[in-house]
């Protein structure tokens, strides 16, 4: 009788009870590893191995010292310590002042950060366990005072409804901070006339400190060492610094004002020294990894039936024979991009790093040491990526550095709209340039459209007899937020420096700006003097935002920052001298 014979599962049986030949895992087809070999680009190393190890080694440093505004060459100075673990490096660079100064306290402005930040004196006093209310006693002697005939000609519609609003029932910020203050052992002495009672004291100035620590916290401000702004340049200046083994790495920022730092904004600069020659911020890096071949769009596939991106076609770029860079471009990613590999590297956020000779393994086993194109020889010498580059004078000659910095920089922050902007133009018909004050920062910390609040007369209808007679006018009217800057020479060059025009349309008046930007030095202060060149054909554009960020310690940070922009051309304001115009009708 005939059978079925059926296997449910397959098992090998071996009778050696040595495994070395499994365990050599043969096969009877090594062409297919070859042609593997030769889809993967193995054979197009010219009988050179695809490098299998790399042992990375290097020293690092962590930025010690900040130093605000420029440092002239040949300078040593004493700069600040700097962490960059705590605070980012736009912050520290472009923050301003915000609380006004407990010696400059200025009425009519802060007035809503003066409001609130005395509803939060009040919020604290509510959370001690005192025996009565003593809100009607801060009110009545740090309120804010009541409206004047001169605040309501100075202040804006805005500005005037809060103050109507709060004066004389929320207590001023700003005074309290500049009238209860600790001293030398801690204590803080509060005045009699508040009538505070004995057993309340120690919870009343407990909430006092506790106020004043968060008063100090709002915003970040810059410390004594100064603000990075130029207002000659109308950019940031500042320096950095740390310590390597050879010594002291000083780097210099000298053109910042787009409020994107970046590797690129630094150059070495060794006619200075900040004072890092003895910081210890020095660590040693050491690992190995398998270096992986670089990708990009449009790079050739390294597998044989893969099809490259298609929204790259490298050979589709039209150059002309004059195209250099183009033509190396397309060939650089056509045959030689599988020849460039890459290794990952952790750097510390904030650090300078120098690279020591990289060793490399092969597949073949066969050990290269690869050194800098600084050290390679001077043919080479000049190759460099992200390399930083030296300052360099006239006694001074360029030098190549080996340096890779990692700034401790923001990847995205929020920005306020701006609360002041200032347009700088060209006037060629007056000869002049004018600053344009087109948003300025309200009593209220409120952008104020200068152009909506500026004073304007119209003129003056004409009879037929009075359009006969004419009428000497010394100059034309311009409008209240163009401010002159006038050329004048200096030791240095030329410059353009504020000045005033007269209005002859009212009562005697100069024009004068009202903004920070044109005010570096506080208000009534002429000593702007900006250098010619910083104000082209296509002008500039200076606005100062609040910024708002998160470092990567969870710390938050608030600041005010400044950008620069082009501008919008040239500009003709109308000025004219000496002109005879119809006679007004009376």
């Amino acid at each position: 009788m005939s059978s079925i014979t059926s296997w449910i599962r397959l098992e090998p049986g071996c009778r050696n009870p040595d495994m070395s030949d499994g365990l050599q895992a043969r096969i009877y087809d090594p062409l297919w590893l070859l042609a593997r070999q030769w889809q993967v680009g193995e054979f197009q190393g010219e009988d050179n191995g695809s490098p299998a190890m790399a042992h990375f080694r290097a020293e690092t440093s962590r930025l010690t010292r900040f130093q605000a505004g420029r440092i002239p060459p040949n300078t040593m100075v004493k700069a600040s310590g700097y962490d960059p673990a705590v605070t980012p490096l736009e912050v520290m660079v472009e923050r301003e002042r915000v609380r006004p100064a407990p010696d400059q306290q200025v009425r009519r402005e802060k007035l809503r950060l003066a409001a609130e930040s005395g509803l939060h004196f009040l919020r604290a006093i509510d959370t001690q366990a005192v025996s009565q209310n003593y809100r009607e006693s801060f009110v009545r002697k740090y309120g804010l005072p009541l409206l004047t005939d001169e605040d309501r000609k100075l202040l804006d519609g805005e500005s005037l409804s809060f103050l109507e609003l709060t004066a004389g029932r929320v207590p001023d910020g700003r005074q309290l901070y500049a009238s209860l203050k600790p001293d030398h052992s801690g204590d803080i002495a509060l005045p009699a006339d508040l009538n505070i009672a004995h057993e309340d004291a120690a919870e009343v100035q407990q909430a006092v400190r506790v106020w004043r620590r968060w008063y100090e916290s709002i915003f970040s401000e810059p410390d004594a060492g100064g603000s990075c702004w130029v207002p000659e340049r109308m950019e940031y200046a500042f320096s950095v610094g740390g310590r390597l083994s050879d010594g002291e790495v000083p780097l210099t920022a000298q053109e910042y004002y787009e409020g994107n730092l970046d590797w690129y904004d630094f150059d070495l600069n060794l006619e200075i020294s900040l004072g890092a020659a003895n910081d210890n911020a020095i660590s040693q890096i050491s690992h190995a990894s398998i270096p992986a071949p670089i990708s990009f769009r449009g790079a050739p596939a390294n597998r044989f039936w893969e099809l490259e991106d298609a929204r790259v076609d490298f050979g589709s770029v039209k150059a002309e024979p004059e195209d250099l860079a183009r033509m190396l471009l397309v060939e650089f990613a056509i045959t030689y991009g599988n020849d460039w590999f890459v290794i990952p590297v952790d750097l510390p956020v904030g650090s300078i790093c120098r690279s020591l000779p990289l060793i490399v393994t092969n597949t073949f086993g066969e050990r290269f040491v690869i050194r800098s194109s600084k050290d390679a020889g001077p043919q080479y010498a000049a190759w460099r990526m992200f390399g930083l580059s030296s300052t360099r004078s006239s006694d001074m000659p360029q030098i190549v550095s080996d340096l890779l910095f990692l700034p401790p920089a923001l990847m995205k922050s929020m920005e306020s709209r701006p609360i002041e902007e200032v347009l700088f133009v060209r006037d060629e018909m007056a000869n002049m340039a004018w600053g344009i004050e087109r948003v300025i920062e309200s009593a209220t910390e409120r952008p104020l459209n200068r152009f909506e609040q500026q004073r304007y007369s119209p003129p003056a209808l004409t009879n037929q007899a009075d359009a006969e007679k004419l009428m000497y006018q010394l100059a034309t009217q311009t409008p209240d937020n163009w401010v002159p800057l006038l050329p004048v020479r200096t030791e240095t060059g030329l410059r353009l420096q504020r000045g005033k025009v007269l209005r002859t349309d009212g009562p005697p008046a100069f024009i004068a700006a009202h903004g920070a930007i044109l005010n570096p030095d506080g208000p009534g202060n002429d000593g702007l003097k900006i250098h010619e060149e910083e104000i082209p054909r296509e002008g500039i554009s200076i606005t100062r935002h609040y910024q708002l960020t998160r470092w990567e310690n969870g710390s938050t940070h608030l600041w005010i920052g400044r950008k620069k922009r082009v501008g919008r051309g040239e500009g003709s304001s109308g000025l004219r001298f000496d002109t005879l115009t119809p006679a007004k009708s009376e």
